[in-house]
């Protein structure tokens, strides 16, 4: 059977709406699920020019479940935000976002649970202005509505996969958050999140904290101390894991297509921008952020708001519909999808 995908449309003053009318309007990618936005149907069709065929409905349960090849949006009527960043704004968002959450914590038996959910990009300054500070972000707030402590964010494209140790941790406090345990988790979720989508025995890179992964202590002692046992660990666990390596040169050998082939299927990096700077540049336009440890399947395209070209229809939705393929992938792989 074909999933069932909650779509959150992300900020409404950013290119949210507008890279999912895109993303959506490919034929064959609306044909492979049944799809959910939550959000305002007066910004899709505005993102859109034109009136949309898709049936709004007020609330999530109202009328007939979404069958296959079918938009449904679940339009709470909000309005009135203005431009750019606001509390009006983000506190639209985030109930679009818990909205979408709700859909995919119904019962097995609910005609309306979704299988998986897409996260358009959000403001965290418009969460924070909205009172929802204590959120960094989509994969904060997911852990914690469904309950989950071993979790992480990572990056999937055909070109390179990372997934991060830390996430939304200031660099200034990354030593002092970064432990054995942490970097462990990453090894393990990131190696059994490969797994499940057929990779046999990822090969699995581990950076360093430091500049040449510490230059033996020289440069800093988190390399030796944390970073290693932490591979030590995955090994004696199975995983095919190796490092620390330097961060500087470790991002090429797990890109496809470089002139030896492919050395590692997966980077850990220790921190977001160690990580995601390697990753975007690389996977700009096919990149898509994954919540791995979660029971349902959550991915968001890797770019945020682009407020500064939102309404002028020139995004690109290459990531959103990346990250809409990948959930729906990911979804029927899961014995739940009914």
């Amino acid at each position: 059977m074909k999933p069932r995908i909650a779509i959150s449309m992300g900020d409404p003053n950013g290119i949210g709406a507008e890279v999912i009318v895109k993303a959506l309007g490919d034929a064959a990618r609306r044909g492979r699920a049944a799809w959910v936005v939550v959000g305002s149907m007066a910004c899709l069709e505005r993102a859109a020019g034109v009136r949309l065929d898709w049936r709004r409905v007020g609330g999530a349960g109202e009328g007939n479940p979404p069958r296959v090849g079918e938009v449904v949006v679940v339009d709470d009527g909000r309005g009135g935000w203005g431009a750019g960043e606001n509390a009006a704004a983000g506190e639209a968002s985030f109930a679009w976002v818990q909205g979408a959450i709700d859909l995919a914590r119904r019962g097995a038996g609910d005609a309306w649970r979704v299988d998986g959910v897409v996260t358009g990009p959000i403001s965290k300054k418009a969460w924070e202005l909205a009172g929802h500070g204590q959120y960094p972000g989509h994969t904060e707030l997911f852990a914690e509505r469904f309950g989950v402590r071993e979790y992480a964010m990572m990056f999937v494209s055909p070109v390179m996969n990372v997934i991060l140790a830390t996430v939304h941790v200031p660099l200034a406090r990354v030593a002092d958050e970064l432990s054995e345990e942490r970097v462990l988790r990453a090894i393990v979720l990131g190696a059994k999140a490969l797994e499940a989508r057929g990779v046999v025995g990822p090969r699995v890179a581990v950076c360093g904290l430091n500049p040449h992964a510490g230059e033996g202590g020289l440069l800093g002692s988190e390399d030796s101390r944390l970073i290693a046992p932490a591979i030590e660990a995955a090994r004696t666990a199975g995983v095919d894991a190796s490092g620390p390596y330097p961060a500087d040169t470790v991002f090429l050998q797990a890109m496809d297509g470089v002139r030896r082939g492919r050395r590692f299927d997966l980077v850990v990096a220790m921190y977001h921008d160690q990580g995601l700077g390697p990753f975007k540049l690389v996977a700009r336009d096919s990149g898509v952020n994954v919540t791995v440890g979660l029971p349902t399947v959550r991915t968001s395209p890797d770019h945020g708001t682009a407020f500064d070209i939102a309404g002028k229809n020139v995004a690109d939705a290459g990531s959103m519909g990346a990250a809409m393929d990948l959930a729906v992938e990911m979804a029927k792989g899961r014995d739940e999808v009914r």
